[in-house]
């Protein structure tokens, strides 16, 4: 039975604006779980068809098979071409796409309210139904080798990789997603269709949905769509849902300080900074990102305006956070030309430092929470915003609080209680990535 959904909250103190009405959550037989939360304000209807699986969770032999996949199960169904797939979204002004991340992949679509029949259907076959046609997969393999080309000319994801690398070295969440050109180069169109049988099961779908919708009808179109699948009860095996990641403790991660430099033939140099960080759903999580806020996260920041403002040593410098379920990162970016590669470096690690020594400057506490509060408002007129929302409360979190209680939760984080995370972090082991001509 679905949970209560309450009444939509009338509004957040001092801004004038409506909290989101609460989830309905309903859990089917299988073990597929159902998110959904209806704006009676949104002509739209986004839906994201989410598995519980990610690039950590390939064996050798399969690295790459996760983001394999993703491309394949556009490539056409038992019932389906690829072009029938696309023609059905197009006639209709849809949009469908999909992403792999390190602990999930999600299929989602666009669609007007009144096509959201249609989007549940495709979706469905796609997920449940892909043939995975090895001339498909061949020619697919072409096309993610270009890719990954391509992420090798873009200079900050290089960097961006290799910090990871680090941070998480000895960790499968070091893995590059898409995988390495010669783990492209080496998986079978085999090892991947086993990828796909041993974890596409119902127990590890989470469906969520937001915009122009009603729940119960949500529900029945994707279980009839799941059954015309072969996603019903008697073939899903366990029926209980995937348990949320264990976690485990930090100090576990095999983390080390380490430096890697990247010779490049470019005109910037990619300087990142930083550490292991805090596991998604980690109490101090909303003071980390007032931390985050007030190292790099706008034109007031510190790295901005040291770096940037004051002295043009570069046009872009930020700080970036990363969590998952067991392990998260922590890092400060910047590019600049390679003969201030070192200043800016050590302006980075000293703004770090000095906040972590002497606290937070007037002003700064406060210009964070707003920072962050009108951000998180604000992000909710993108109509994929509140689907992502509730894929990463049922895939990660494990709680979807109401925006009210986020705003509070980031409002009740002290001045004392950043100025401890930054000193805390900075003892940790810290990496170094430069890439570029320095």
């Amino acid at each position: 039975m679905p949970e209560a959904a309450g009444p939509p909250d009338p509004g957040l103190p001092g801004l004038g604006l409506s909290d989101p009405g609460q989830a309905e959550v309903t859990v089917l037989p299988t073990g597929a779980r159902i998110w959904t939360q209806r704006s009676a304000s949104a002509h739209s209807f986004v839906i994201g068809l989410w598995m519980r699986v990610g690039s950590r969770d390939e064996a050798p032999g399969q690295y790459g098979s996760t983001h394999f996949l993703e491309h394949l199960l556009f490539k056409g169904t038992k019932i389906r071409s690829a072009e029938e797939i696309a023609v059905a979204f197009d006639a209709v002004g849809g949009e469908f796409n999909a992403a792999t991340a390190k602990e999930s992949t999600c299929y989602y679509a666009r669609v007007l309210g009144t096509h959201s029949d249609l989007a549940i259907d495709l979706l469905t076959d796609m997920l449940t139904s892909s043939v995975i046609d090895r001339l498909d997969f061949e020619v697919e393999r072409g096309v993610i080798l270009e890719e990954l080309a391509m992420n090798q000319d873009d200079p900050e994801d290089v960097a961006h990789e290799a910090f990871a690398s680090a941070v998480y070295a000895g960790h499968p969440l070091a893995r590059p997603i898409g995988g390495r050109p010669e783990d492209i180069q080496a998986v079978t169109r085999d090892s991947v269709w086993d990828h796909y049988q041993r974890h596409y099961r119902p127990q590890n779908l989470v469906v969520t949905a937001s915009g122009s919708l009603e729940h119960d009808r949500v529900v029945e179109l994707v279980s009839e769509a799941l059954e015309r699948g072969g996603w019903g009860l008697d073939a899903a095996g366990s029926h209980e849902p995937a348990a949320l990641r264990p976690v485990r403790p930090q100090a576990a991660l095999p983390v080390k300080g380490e430096m890697v430099g990247l010779g490049r033939p470019t005109e910037q140099v990619q300087v990142l900074v930083g550490c292991e960080g805090l596991i998604a759903t980690d109490p101090r999580r909303h003071a980390l990102a007032v931390l985050g806020a007030i190292l790099g996260g706008g034109m007031s920041s510190r790295l901005f305006q040291e770096i940037r403002a004051k002295r043009g040593l570069a046009y872009s410098a930020y700080c970036f956070i990363s969590g998952h379920s067991d392990a998260g990162s922590f890092g400060l970016y910047a590019g600049c030309g390679p003969a201030s590669a070192a200043e800016v470096t050590t302006l980075m690690e000293s703004e770090w430092e000095r906040l972590a020594r002497e606290g937070l400057r007037p002003g700064e506490l406060e210009r964070a929470k707003g920072q962050i509060a009108g951000g998180t408002l604000l992000s909710l007129e993108d109509p994929y915003s509140p689907m992502n929302r509730l894929g990463q409360a049922a895939t990660l979190m494990g709680e979807l609080p109401p925006v009210r209680e986020v705003i509070a939760r980031i409002e009740a984080v002290t001045g004392d209680q950043v100025r401890d995370l930054a000193a805390e972090l900075g003892a940790r082991p810290r990496s170094r990535v430069v890439v570029g001509p320095a």
